[in-house]
């Protein structure tokens, strides 16, 4: 389960900045020269239910991989703004906290 709730963090970081990028987009479009507010109304919604689930598996990752207060902090403000969440997902990898990398896990060897 940990597994899981861990990719589909990593997943909802992903979708979630791309959703960004659609609404800037359809923001583009609706104050810009064509004046139309379809982008909006399509990926508004899209793009705050990601943020909801973006923020819920933050705190159950947190929970799972236990996070310092600071570390959930920071997760979640990356909701707000345009992208952050992919440099969070990245930097929280690096440090390992979403768990061992498959190729650092070791064989245990036998002893005696």
């Amino acid at each position: 389960m940990r597994e899981k709730v861990t990719r589909l963090f990593v997943v909802a970081a992903i979708a979630e900045a791309i959703s960004w990028a659609a609404l800037l987009a359809g923001m583009a479009v609706k104050y810009g020269p064509p004046a139309n507010e379809l982008g909006v109304q399509i990926f508004g919604p899209i793009h705050g239910g990601l943020f909801v689930a973006y923020g819920v598996l933050v705190l159950a990752v947190a929970r799972l991989h236990r996070w310092s207060l600071l570390t959930t902090g920071v997760a979640l403000a990356c909701a707000v703004p345009p992208f952050a969440t992919l440099i969070f997902e990245r930097w929280a990898r690096r440090r390992g906290l979403l768990g061992p990398a498959r190729e650092s896990i070791r064989e245990a060897t036998p002893v005696g």
